[in-house]
């Protein structure tokens, strides 16, 4: 049984309380994660920006880009990860074609 591959691209909102350093500590976490489990195709840091309407009474956010292959089965605990750390605001995950 082969095991399916795919490519997906998440983007990742940290809080912009625990300054840059903070955002890319958080960040250097999810990208081991990430490579632990699949394939890192690509990293984008878009930096701090304003976010179009509250989140948590913050009006900014540390933003990243990561493209990466990996199997179905680590979305689920990627995501469930992001849920639970704190520092992150928003993240989410699409499956690309």
């Amino acid at each position: 049984m082969s095991t399916v591959i795919n490519s997906y691209e998440t983007v990742m909102l940290f809080t912009a309380v625990n300054g840059e350093e903070g955002a890319n500590a958080l960040f250097e976490k999810f990208k081991g994660l990430i490579e632990q489990n699949g394939t890192l195709t690509s990293v984008d840091e878009w930096g701090k920006r304003r976010l179009a309407y509250l989140i948590d009474d913050q009006i900014e956010a540390y933003y990243y880009l990561v493209k990466f292959e990996s199997g179905p089965e680590f979305l689920s605990e990627l995501d469930r990860i992001y849920k639970i750390t704190d520092g992150v605001l928003r993240s989410i995950i699409l499956k690309k074609d």
